[in-house]
Protein backbone atom coordinates (compact mmCIF):
# COMPACT_ATOMS: atom_id res chain seq x y z
CA UNK A 1 0.00 0.00 0.00
CA UNK A 2 2.46 2.13 0.89
CA UNK A 3 4.42 1.47 -1.87
CA UNK A 4 1.50 2.21 -4.58
CA UNK A 5 1.16 5.77 -2.00
CA UNK A 6 4.89 6.55 -2.84
CA UNK A 7 4.60 6.23 -6.98
CA UNK A 8 1.37 7.92 -6.99
CA UNK A 9 3.01 11.09 -5.07
CA UNK A 10 6.08 10.72 -7.43
CA UNK A 11 3.98 10.90 -10.21
CA UNK A 12 2.38 13.51 -9.25
CA UNK A 13 5.43 15.32 -8.52
CA UNK A 14 6.17 14.68 -12.10
CA UNK A 15 3.30 16.27 -13.37
CA UNK A 16 3.89 19.33 -11.45
CA UNK A 17 7.40 19.33 -12.49
CA UNK A 18 5.93 19.10 -15.74
CA UNK A 19 3.28 21.56 -15.69
CA UNK A 20 5.50 24.20 -13.61
CA UNK A 21 8.14 23.57 -16.60
CA UNK A 22 5.85 24.47 -19.20
CA UNK A 23 4.05 27.31 -17.56
CA UNK A 24 7.83 28.90 -17.27
CA UNK A 25 8.15 27.89 -20.98
CA UNK A 26 4.79 29.77 -22.00
CA UNK A 27 5.82 32.69 -19.13
CA UNK A 28 8.99 32.91 -21.54
CA UNK A 29 7.46 32.87 -24.99
CA UNK A 30 4.56 35.45 -23.44
CA UNK A 31 7.75 37.52 -22.73
CA UNK A 32 8.97 37.25 -25.77
CA UNK A 33 5.73 37.57 -27.76
CA UNK A 34 5.40 41.02 -25.75
CA UNK A 35 8.57 42.07 -26.64
CA UNK A 36 8.60 41.93 -30.19
CA UNK A 37 5.17 43.41 -30.36
CA UNK A 38 6.61 46.60 -28.37
CA UNK A 39 9.37 46.30 -31.32
CA UNK A 40 7.12 46.39 -33.96
CA UNK A 41 4.90 48.72 -32.39
CA UNK A 42 7.94 51.23 -32.40
CA UNK A 43 7.89 50.66 -36.20
CA UNK A 44 10.58 47.70 -36.82
CA UNK A 45 8.11 45.39 -39.33
CA UNK A 46 10.99 43.09 -39.94
CA UNK A 47 11.41 41.79 -36.08
CA UNK A 48 9.48 37.85 -36.36
CA UNK A 49 8.79 35.33 -33.82
CA UNK A 50 9.99 31.85 -34.19
CA UNK A 51 8.12 28.88 -32.87
CA UNK A 52 8.28 25.30 -32.84
CA UNK A 53 5.65 22.71 -34.05
CA UNK A 54 4.56 21.77 -30.99
CA UNK A 55 4.47 25.26 -29.18
CA UNK A 56 0.95 26.46 -27.97
CA UNK A 57 1.68 29.71 -28.82
CA UNK A 58 2.13 28.45 -31.97
CA UNK A 59 -0.70 30.09 -34.33
CA UNK A 60 -0.90 33.33 -32.14
CA UNK A 61 2.86 33.64 -33.07
CA UNK A 62 1.98 32.98 -36.76
CA UNK A 63 -0.65 35.37 -36.81
CA UNK A 64 1.55 38.28 -35.59
CA UNK A 65 4.22 37.25 -38.10
CA UNK A 66 1.80 37.83 -40.88
CA UNK A 67 0.25 40.92 -39.21
CA UNK A 68 3.57 42.56 -39.47
CA UNK A 69 4.47 41.26 -43.15
CA UNK A 70 1.07 43.09 -44.24
CA UNK A 71 1.93 46.24 -42.24
CA UNK A 72 5.62 46.13 -44.10
CA UNK A 73 3.57 45.48 -47.31
CA UNK A 74 1.23 48.29 -46.91
CA UNK A 75 4.16 50.44 -45.32
CA UNK A 76 6.05 49.41 -48.83
CA UNK A 77 3.29 50.22 -51.20
CA UNK A 78 2.19 53.34 -49.40
CA UNK A 79 6.06 54.62 -49.95
CA UNK A 80 5.93 53.78 -53.82
CA UNK A 81 2.75 55.64 -53.86
CA UNK A 82 4.01 58.69 -52.15
CA UNK A 83 7.17 58.88 -54.56
CA UNK A 84 4.71 58.23 -57.71
CA UNK A 85 2.15 60.97 -56.36
CA UNK A 86 6.02 63.20 -56.07
CA UNK A 87 7.08 62.09 -59.17
CA UNK A 88 3.56 62.96 -60.49
CA UNK A 89 3.28 66.98 -59.18
CA UNK A 90 6.40 67.19 -60.51
CA UNK A 91 5.90 66.46 -63.69
CA UNK A 92 2.30 68.12 -63.53
CA UNK A 93 4.76 71.75 -62.00
CA UNK A 94 6.51 70.81 -65.61
CA UNK A 95 3.69 70.25 -68.08
CA UNK A 96 2.06 73.30 -66.68
CA UNK A 97 4.29 76.12 -65.53
CA UNK A 98 6.19 75.97 -68.46
CA UNK A 99 3.56 76.60 -71.76
CA UNK A 100 1.53 78.80 -68.93
CA UNK A 101 4.99 81.09 -68.48
CA UNK A 102 5.69 81.24 -72.00
CA UNK A 103 1.73 82.14 -72.81
CA UNK A 104 1.72 84.59 -70.16
CA UNK A 105 5.00 86.33 -72.24
CA UNK A 106 3.44 86.11 -75.27
CA UNK A 107 0.37 87.70 -74.26
CA UNK A 108 2.15 90.69 -71.98
CA UNK A 109 4.29 91.49 -75.18
CA UNK A 110 0.92 92.09 -76.86
CA UNK A 111 -0.55 93.95 -73.84
CA UNK A 112 2.28 96.07 -73.65
CA UNK A 113 2.77 96.98 -77.63
CA UNK A 114 5.97 95.24 -77.87
CA UNK A 115 4.72 93.75 -81.01
CA UNK A 116 2.51 95.07 -83.58
CA UNK A 117 1.32 94.55 -86.85
CA UNK A 118 1.79 90.91 -87.87
CA UNK A 119 4.10 90.08 -85.80
CA UNK A 120 1.20 90.97 -82.81
CA UNK A 121 -1.06 88.44 -84.85
CA UNK A 122 1.38 85.74 -84.75
CA UNK A 123 1.87 86.45 -81.15
CA UNK A 124 -1.93 86.13 -80.51
CA UNK A 125 -2.15 82.90 -82.65
CA UNK A 126 0.84 80.76 -80.82
CA UNK A 127 -0.92 82.48 -77.11
CA UNK A 128 -4.08 80.92 -78.62
CA UNK A 129 -2.36 77.32 -79.03
CA UNK A 130 -0.68 77.26 -76.14
CA UNK A 131 -4.29 78.15 -74.30
CA UNK A 132 -5.52 75.07 -76.48
CA UNK A 133 -2.76 72.98 -75.28
CA UNK A 134 -3.36 73.37 -71.53
CA UNK A 135 -7.00 73.58 -71.56
CA UNK A 136 -6.41 70.07 -73.45
CA UNK A 137 -3.94 68.88 -70.57
CA UNK A 138 -6.25 69.88 -67.97
CA UNK A 139 -9.37 67.54 -69.41
CA UNK A 140 -6.68 64.96 -70.16
CA UNK A 141 -5.81 65.01 -66.90
CA UNK A 142 -9.07 64.99 -65.07
CA UNK A 143 -10.38 62.11 -67.27
CA UNK A 144 -7.45 59.79 -66.44
CA UNK A 145 -7.96 60.66 -62.57
CA UNK A 146 -11.57 60.05 -62.78
CA UNK A 147 -10.74 56.55 -64.91
CA UNK A 148 -8.03 55.80 -61.69
CA UNK A 149 -9.77 56.07 -58.99
CA UNK A 150 -12.66 54.60 -60.05
CA UNK A 151 -15.65 57.39 -60.84
CA UNK A 152 -15.97 57.47 -64.68
CA UNK A 153 -19.39 55.28 -65.24
CA UNK A 154 -19.45 53.20 -68.27
CA UNK A 155 -23.00 52.37 -70.33
CA UNK A 156 -22.04 48.70 -71.67
CA UNK A 157 -23.72 47.22 -74.24
CA UNK A 158 -23.67 44.21 -76.76
CA UNK A 159 -22.80 45.49 -79.82
CA UNK A 160 -21.20 44.78 -83.36
CA UNK A 161 -17.33 45.64 -83.10
CA UNK A 162 -17.13 45.69 -87.17
CA UNK A 163 -20.08 48.26 -87.90
CA UNK A 164 -18.87 50.48 -84.45
CA UNK A 165 -14.80 50.68 -85.93
CA UNK A 166 -16.35 51.24 -89.41
CA UNK A 167 -18.59 54.47 -88.67
CA UNK A 168 -15.49 55.22 -86.43
CA UNK A 169 -12.87 55.15 -89.33
CA UNK A 170 -15.55 56.65 -91.64
CA UNK A 171 -15.25 60.37 -89.64
CA UNK A 172 -11.28 59.54 -90.14
CA UNK A 173 -10.65 59.14 -93.69
CA UNK A 174 -10.70 62.90 -94.21
CA UNK A 175 -8.43 64.03 -91.40
CA UNK A 176 -5.85 60.67 -92.37
CA UNK A 177 -5.80 62.40 -95.70
CA UNK A 178 -5.47 66.36 -94.48
CA UNK A 179 -2.24 64.73 -92.80
CA UNK A 180 -1.39 63.33 -96.38
CA UNK A 181 -1.27 59.55 -94.87
CA UNK A 182 -2.03 56.71 -96.70
CA UNK A 183 -4.73 54.12 -95.23
CA UNK A 184 -6.22 50.65 -95.62
CA UNK A 185 -8.80 49.33 -93.98
CA UNK A 186 -9.75 45.57 -93.33
CA UNK A 187 -12.93 45.08 -91.56
CA UNK A 188 -14.91 41.28 -91.80
CA UNK A 189 -18.75 41.91 -92.89
CA UNK A 190 -19.31 39.07 -90.38
CA UNK A 191 -20.80 40.54 -87.09
CA UNK A 192 -18.18 40.21 -84.06
CA UNK A 193 -20.24 40.76 -81.26
CA UNK A 194 -18.65 42.48 -77.94
CA UNK A 195 -19.80 43.96 -74.56
CA UNK A 196 -18.63 47.59 -75.35
CA UNK A 197 -19.34 51.49 -74.29
CA UNK A 198 -19.59 52.97 -77.80
CA UNK A 199 -18.06 56.43 -75.88
CA UNK A 200 -15.42 54.95 -74.66
CA UNK A 201 -14.51 52.38 -77.60
CA UNK A 202 -14.70 55.53 -79.85
CA UNK A 203 -11.77 57.24 -77.56
CA UNK A 204 -9.70 54.28 -77.46
CA UNK A 205 -9.32 54.26 -81.38
CA UNK A 206 -9.52 58.08 -81.52
CA UNK A 207 -6.80 57.89 -79.32
CA UNK A 208 -4.03 55.75 -80.79
CA UNK A 209 -5.01 57.34 -84.88
CA UNK A 210 -4.44 60.55 -83.24
CA UNK A 211 -1.06 59.24 -81.59
CA UNK A 212 0.15 57.73 -84.94
CA UNK A 213 -0.34 61.67 -86.85
CA UNK A 214 1.12 63.32 -84.21
CA UNK A 215 3.63 61.23 -83.17
CA UNK A 216 4.42 58.83 -85.42
CA UNK A 217 6.13 60.49 -88.47
CA UNK A 218 5.06 57.97 -90.79
CA UNK A 219 2.66 57.97 -94.14
CA UNK A 220 0.63 55.28 -93.88
CA UNK A 221 -1.81 53.53 -90.97
CA UNK A 222 -3.44 50.23 -91.43
CA UNK A 223 -6.36 48.81 -88.97
CA UNK A 224 -7.56 45.04 -88.88
CA UNK A 225 -10.27 43.51 -87.37
CA UNK A 226 -9.64 39.80 -86.53
CA UNK A 227 -11.39 37.20 -84.16
CA UNK A 228 -10.11 33.80 -82.82
CA UNK A 229 -11.91 31.36 -80.71
CA UNK A 230 -12.39 33.28 -77.50
CA UNK A 231 -11.33 37.20 -78.28
CA UNK A 232 -11.76 39.62 -81.19
CA UNK A 233 -8.69 42.08 -82.28
CA UNK A 234 -8.10 44.86 -83.56
CA UNK A 235 -4.63 45.87 -85.06
CA UNK A 236 -3.38 49.40 -85.71
CA UNK A 237 -0.02 49.73 -87.12
CA UNK A 238 1.92 52.29 -89.08
CA UNK A 239 5.03 52.87 -90.90
CA UNK A 240 6.56 55.50 -88.81
CA UNK A 241 9.63 56.19 -86.80
CA UNK A 242 9.02 53.90 -84.44
CA UNK A 243 9.53 52.99 -80.41
CA UNK A 244 13.21 52.41 -79.25
CA UNK A 245 12.84 49.30 -77.05
CA UNK A 246 13.78 50.34 -73.67
CA UNK A 247 11.17 53.40 -73.79
CA UNK A 248 8.68 50.64 -74.94
CA UNK A 249 7.43 49.22 -71.62
CA UNK A 250 6.29 52.67 -70.33
CA UNK A 251 4.34 54.03 -72.98
CA UNK A 252 1.36 53.17 -71.32
CA UNK A 253 2.71 55.36 -67.94
CA UNK A 254 0.89 58.10 -66.93
CA UNK A 255 2.68 61.59 -68.37
CA UNK A 256 5.25 59.43 -70.14
CA UNK A 257 6.70 61.01 -73.35
CA UNK A 258 9.20 59.29 -75.44
CA UNK A 259 10.71 62.85 -76.02
CA UNK A 260 13.49 63.45 -72.77
CA UNK A 261 13.27 66.87 -74.00
CA UNK A 262 9.07 67.16 -73.86
CA UNK A 263 9.67 69.15 -76.90
CA UNK A 264 7.08 66.99 -78.79
CA UNK A 265 2.82 67.66 -79.11
CA UNK A 266 1.22 65.79 -76.65
CA UNK A 267 0.69 65.45 -73.11
CA UNK A 268 1.56 61.70 -71.96
CA UNK A 269 -1.62 60.85 -70.65
CA UNK A 270 -3.22 60.05 -74.23
CA UNK A 271 -2.15 56.25 -73.94
CA UNK A 272 -2.68 55.91 -70.40
CA UNK A 273 -5.90 57.01 -70.76
CA UNK A 274 -6.54 54.45 -73.25
CA UNK A 275 -5.01 51.79 -71.23
CA UNK A 276 -7.59 52.55 -68.39
CA UNK A 277 -10.57 52.43 -70.85
CA UNK A 278 -9.17 48.91 -72.07
CA UNK A 279 -8.95 47.55 -69.33
CA UNK A 280 -12.56 48.21 -68.23
CA UNK A 281 -13.38 46.41 -71.10
CA UNK A 282 -11.68 43.69 -69.57
CA UNK A 283 -9.31 43.85 -72.36
CA UNK A 284 -5.42 44.08 -72.95
CA UNK A 285 -3.45 46.63 -74.86
CA UNK A 286 -0.03 46.14 -76.03
CA UNK A 287 2.57 47.60 -78.64
CA UNK A 288 5.22 46.12 -81.20
CA UNK A 289 7.51 48.81 -82.36
CA UNK A 290 11.05 48.64 -84.45
CA UNK A 291 12.56 51.83 -84.82
CA UNK A 292 12.48 53.76 -88.42
CA UNK A 293 9.83 50.91 -89.63
CA UNK A 294 6.78 51.29 -87.33
CA UNK A 295 4.53 50.35 -84.60
CA UNK A 296 1.78 48.32 -84.18
CA UNK A 297 -0.56 48.60 -81.14
CA UNK A 298 -2.70 45.63 -80.25
CA UNK A 299 -6.27 45.55 -78.43
CA UNK A 300 -8.16 42.71 -77.78
CA UNK A 301 -11.52 41.86 -76.19
CA UNK A 302 -13.41 39.14 -75.14
CA UNK A 303 -16.22 37.93 -77.29
CA UNK A 304 -19.90 38.83 -75.36
CA UNK A 305 -21.44 35.44 -74.35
Amino acid sequence: MNTYLLIAVVLALVIIACLVYKLYHINEQISFIKEVLVDIKSGNLNRRILVQENDITKQICYDINQIAINNQSQLIHQKQSEQAYKRLMTSLSHDVKTPLASLVGYLEAVESQIVIGKEKDEYIHVASEKAQHLKHFVEHLFEWVKLDSGEQIFHFEILDLNELTRNIMTDWILILENSHFEYEVEIPEEEYQVRIDINAYTRIINNLLQNIIVHSEGNKMMLRVLKDQQRIKVIITDNGKGIASDKLPHIFERLYQCDNSRSTKGNGLGLAITKELVNAHKGTITANSILNHGTEFILSFPKAL
